[in-house]
């Protein structure tokens, strides 16, 4: 499947999944880049966040969502769901708005 000619076309792909495929619902399991440009789309309705009991600093480790406009404004989200497990793990689930 190809959308788009100088970049993935987000949208248009998520159209052709759902219009010749039946696709209506998809994870993204993707690094800040990938994350970043569909909730930039407009394209992402869940965010699930699993927090393992652990701290890493190290410099230049990416984040959840990268490659967003300087100018854009944070997006919004309502918290979900809470789960806390017994190794000290949080999963959190937001809605974005």
């Amino acid at each position: 499947m190809a959308s788009g000619k100088d970049q993935i076309d987000l949208a248009k792909a998520m159209e052709i999944l759902t219009d010749e495929f039946n696709i209506n619902r998809l994870a993204i399991v993707g690094g800040g880049k990938i994350n970043g440009g569909f909730l930039e789309a407009g394209l992402v309705d869940e965010i699930s966040i699993l927090i393992g009991a652990g701290a890493d600093g190290r410099t230049g480790q990416p984040s959840l969502f990268d490659g967003r406009p300087e100018s854009s404004r944070p997006i919004a989200l309502q918290l979900k769901d809470v789960a806390s497990f017994d190794d000290g793990a949080v999963w959190l689930q937001y809605l974005v708005k």
